[in-house]
């Protein structure tokens, strides 16, 4: 833990000596508030005279990295992140830990909150001390945001493994089940999916307790996980499952912060981190598991088992409903392996229905989730939607676990949506009276031929596919309706997604986010802010500028399609349209054009794209009058896929960034080559900032998918700097004519 401290260390000496400090920036997506935050630090440390350094932690890596040079002269630490941020480097400093919301916003405070700040102590909790209000995110969501990120990639490649062995290497064995030849190649193949799907479990808890109690957590964390996850252990023919690793990661990861409380002598202190806390965390938390938790389970599922045998008798459609219900709930876990194993038991008594509802439920929940990325991707950060087209792949051949990481991330939303779609199926089958000759489920069992009543079985998988989509996508547009207006951030106010991303919890990595709402258009902020620190005056090389621009670009693009809502993204195709209009207006008009060496951001924004009265009243058009605008450079192959590309992006979050500045963005193959417009707003469009201001400033940036990874991040990081310039958006906004506001702009550098 952190704890309080006397006199600030300093590199030594007197008040009279410039005060030195340092900070470091991160928000979820790394693109824009990231920058921002960093920005609005070095400029409030300037006008008073500090020195500082501003490491940035953006989606491109880590920049302007503090060196032990620096921390060892540091007066303190502003650690204004969030998402997890290594403090280990910074022990016996004074460190502050804030939101990134909070640097953006109130960065003369925390130059004065940081010399009374605690020092950090060797082994202390990243997240033991945060100054009031500047936390957008809870210390539980990051870490379980922090598990399901690192969960993701386990669950893909496990579940495409499978998916692919059995595609090409199974078939139907008649005396049940579908197999692969144990010396095939496939068998291989499957094997090493298998692993991938073991780990899946202790990698969420071990970094779930990683996030909140350090390294000492990790071991205690994924050993705890891989426990809930073997029923053997406690007599239980199925382990908890995710969910069971989701609390023993909690519980890991507060068990070693209690620990660390303990006072030991000086001798043992060395050793606590490495040696007496893994070994004593891990102990105590297995045997907990074992002896107090997993008991009940197994007496439970039990049980559940004989209450399920005494139903066989009742209507067709409660038993399928039910079977749905249990199947849906942890995909793959306890509750779902109980009603397998049940279903699959019958099989050999011949009776085969039972098992014909249990394998039309057991596709829909990844089919599901990978349907509600597809139809409304704005909820989703680009991370998801990757996740849900392996989601869908995954579903088609009964891998249910595909749907993990999307119920890990958003369990209020989307585990009832997936119970509701698996009821429906597992009903539908039942009264259609579907038959599944194997213990397995998903439109691979009816291809190969072992399920009669095979359209049915079809009805059933597509009704209670798109029951979970629309319930999905329907829980988490409410969500984060509700999370943007329940948290207002005064200034610039745009909320990182997820941290994870949108709605609630978000798959950061995931999510975990993951996005949310308003995260994506911060993140842009940033983003922009870094890059254009540099002075208006001071030339930098074209070569540089354009590696900037180019950088910015890309990041941008990146986090396009990942929105929040229809209303989002409507306001986002809005704003984009205004700005690509903008400039194609001012072609229209016949107005003067810059000559090429006038052309700014290396030649991505020219006369062409400028327009200095937008026409849009409202986001959505101002998006579409952007892209149109941007059209007028001949670098845009499509307007209308411009324009949803960069609602989708709007989506994720708004792009408004507060002080009346919007920078809607695409990363689309629907231009042919990096493209910046900007328009200016006599009364200003309602872009959703908030801090509540109307947007005058509209940048609309766009690259092609095939651009550098940072092009369109360092376009982002340039113009984000210097629109932090109150003086610059002054000149912005008062100069004439489309070839004066060039001028201005000429000082991006």
């Amino acid at each position: 833990m952190t704890s309080p401290a006397g006199p600030p260390p300093t590199g030594g000496g007197s008040e009279q000596q410039r005060v030195r400090l340092l900070a470091v920036t991160a928000c979820p997506t790394g693109i824009a508030h990231t920058y921002m935050a960093a920005e609005k630090l070095a400029q409030a440390a300037a006008s008073r005279g500090i020195d500082m350094k501003v490491e940035t932690q953006g989606s491109i890596g880590a920049e302007n990295v503090l060196d032990d040079n620096d921390v060892s002269n540091a007066d303190g630490i502003i650690v204004a992140a969030d998402k997890d941020v290594d403090l280990g480097r910074f022990v016996g400093k004074r460190v502050l830990t804030v939101g990134v919301a909070e640097a953006i916003h109130h960065p003369e405070r925390l130059l004065e909150q940081v010399r009374s700040a605690p020092v950090h102590a060797a082994g202390a909790n990243p997240a033991a001390w945060l100054s009031g209000g500047g936390k957008e995110r809870s210390v539980g969501y990051k870490a379980l945001m922090n598990g399901v990120s690192y969960m993701i990639p386990f669950v893909v490649v496990g579940g495409l493994l499978i998916a692919i062995s059995l595609s090409l290497g199974g078939h139907t064995d008649p005396s049940g089940g579908l197999v692969i030849p144990k010396d095939s190649f496939w068998m291989d193949i499957n094997n090493i999916g298998v692993i991938g799907f073991t780990l899946m479990v202790p990698i969420l808890s071990g970094y779930i307790a990683y996030a909140i109690g350090d390294r000492p957590a990790l071991v205690p964390g994924m050993i705890g996980g891989w426990i809930a996850n073997t029923g053997s252990l406690y007599d239980s023919k199925a382990g908890a499952g995710f969910i069971g690793a989701i609390v023993t990661g909690f519980l890991a990861g507060y068990l070693v912060l209690w620990i660390k409380k303990v006072k030991v002598p000086k001798f043992v202190q060395p050793i606590m981190p490495i040696i007496v806390i893994p070994i004593l965390a891990t102990t105590v938390l297995g045997l907990f598991f074992i002896y107090v938790i997993g008991k009940p389970i197994s007496w439970v599922f039990e049980h559940l088992t004989d209450w399920l045998s005494g139903m066989t008798g009742t209507s067709a459609i409660l038993l399928g409903a039910i079977l749905g219900l249990m199947i849906a709930f942890d995909m793959g876990g306890p509750v779902n392996k109980t009603a397998f194993l049940f279903g699959a038991g019958l099989i050999a008594t011949g009776n085969q229905t039972v098992m014909g509802m249990c394998a039309a439920a057991i596709p829909v929940m990844p089919l599901g989730q990978g349907l509600a990325t597809l139809i409304r991707n704005r909820l989703y950060t680009e991370q998801e939607r990757e996740t849900g087209l392996a989601a869908l792949f995954m579903g088609c051949f009964g891998i249910s676990e595909g749907a993990i990481p999307f119920a890990a991330a958003r369990p209020a939303q989307v585990i009832p949506a997936n119970m509701l779609g698996g009821a429906v199926a597992g009903a539908v089958a039942g009264v259609a009276g579907v038959e599944d000759a194997v213990p397995h489920g998903g439109p691979i069992v009816a291809v190969l031929g072992a399920v009669s009543g095979v359209p049915m079985f079809f009805v059933a998988v597509l009704i209670g596919t798109a029951v979970t989509a629309l319930t999905t996508v329907t829980l988490v547009d409410i969500s984060e309706r509700r999370r943007k207006g329940a948290a207002p951030t005064p200034g610039l106010g745009v909320i990182e997604p997820g941290a994870a991303g949108p709605l609630e919890p978000a798959l950061v990595g995931v999510g975990t986010g993951a996005a949310a709402g308003g995260a994506a258009g911060a993140v842009v902020a940033q983003r922009i802010v870094a890059s254009s620190s540099a002075p208006a005056t001071e030339a930098a090389p074209a070569g540089a500028s354009k590696a900037a621009d180019l950088d910015a670009g890309a990041g941008a693009g990146a986090g396009a399609g990942s929105g929040a809502d229809a209303d989002a993204e409507a306001g986002t195709e809005a704003d984009m349209t205004a700005g690509a209009e903008t400039g194609a207006s001012a072609e229209a008009e016949g107005l003067p054009r810059a000559a090429p060496d006038r052309e700014v951001l290396s030649g991505y924004l020219t006369e062409q794209t400028v327009k200095v009265a937008l026409d849009a009243r409202d986001k959505e058009a101002a998006v579409r009058e952007m892209a149109q605008l941007l059209a007028r450079s001949g670098k845009v192959a499509d307007v209308d896929e411009l324009v949803a590309t960069a609602l989708r992006r709007e989506a994720q979050g708004t792009t408004g960034l507060g002080e009346e500045i919007a920078i809607p963005h695409a990363k689309t193959d629907a231009v042919t080559a990096p493209v910046v417009g900007f328009a200016r707003s006599a009364e200003g469009v309602e872009w959703g900032s908030l801090d509540g201001t109307k947007a005058r400033l509209v940048f609309m940036i766009s690259v092609p998918e095939a651009a550098a990874g940072d092009e369109h991040l360092r376009i982002l990081a340039l113009l984000s700097r210097k629109l932090m310039d109150p003086g610059f958006r002054e000149r912005l906004l008062a100069a004439p004519d489309e070839r004066a506001v060039l001028d201005v702009l000429s000082e991006i550098r």
